[in-house]
Formats: structure tokens, sequence, C-alpha cells
């Protein structure tokens, strides 16, 4: 009897699903013109970051980009440094950071570009006459 009362159930499992199948063609989905339509991506490392305000994770890389920084990987620091301007573009300790960095890569424009925004927004701080001087010293 047990046997009866699995084949009944698996087959009206699939009766149900026969039935939403059905149901499920019945429906029309609306479609998007074909140049809006985008394949699936599923390797999620090759689509592109978006980026919104997220001081806690640009505080992250700052952290992170320090750590590279004090064991010489430049181009690691670098990167990380340039994430956590792009999570908050107001985080100057990130710009002060990455343009040291660019600075010790040997790529001086980047280094002027670092500093200048690290002006722009600490104009005020206690390390803005230090910065000012790196700055001239890199023209």
């Amino acid at each position: 009897m047990s046997r009866m009362w699995i084949l009944a159930v698996l087959a009206g499992g699939f009766g149900l699903q026969g039935a939403m199948a059905q149901e499920a063609k019945a429906a029309p989905k609306e479609q998007k013109p074909a140049e809006e339509q985008l394949p699936p991506e599923e390797d999620i490392s090759v689509t592109p970051q978006q980026y919104t305000f997220n001081p806690v994770r640009s505080k992250r890389d700052v952290e992170v980009g320090t750590f590279y920084f004090k064991k010489g990987d430049w181009k690691a620091a670098a990167q990380r440094f340039r994430e956590a301007t792009l999570w908050n573009e107001g985080n100057a300790e990130a710009w002060l950071r990455l343009g040291e960095t660019e600075e010790k890569r040997g790529s001086v424009k980047s280094a002027k570009a670092a500093y200048t925004k690290y002006l722009e927004i600490a104009a005020e701080s206690k390390l803005a006459p230090d910065v000012k001087k790196r700055l001239e010293r890199l023209k």
C-alpha cells in the first residue's frame, strides 16, 4: 500500500509541475527591445563594479592599502587607495596615501593629481604644508 501512495504522490507532483509549466506558457512576458537585452553574466568578476558612497569600505581599502604599502607592494597599494577614493571621494587620507604611493612608483602625474585632490579636501590639515612642499618638488 505504501508503494501505491508513493506512486500517487509522485504522479501528483509531476501533474502539478505540468500545470505550472502550462500556466507559465500561457502568461506572456514583457519583452525588452533587442538592444536592451543583455545576456546573463555568470562570472561576476567580469561585471563592472558599481561604486556608491561607502565610507566603511573606503576606510577598509585604506587599511589594506597601508598594509601593501608597508610591504613595498606599490602597485597593490595604489590599487587599494584608488578603490578607496572611488568608494568615498572625500576620503582625504586615501588621496594622501595614493599620492605617496604613486610618488614611490615614479608616476609623477598621478602623484600630483592625488596630492592636489588632497589639498582641495583638507587644505587646513596639519599635513597640508608638507603636501604642498611635495607638490612643488614634483613640478
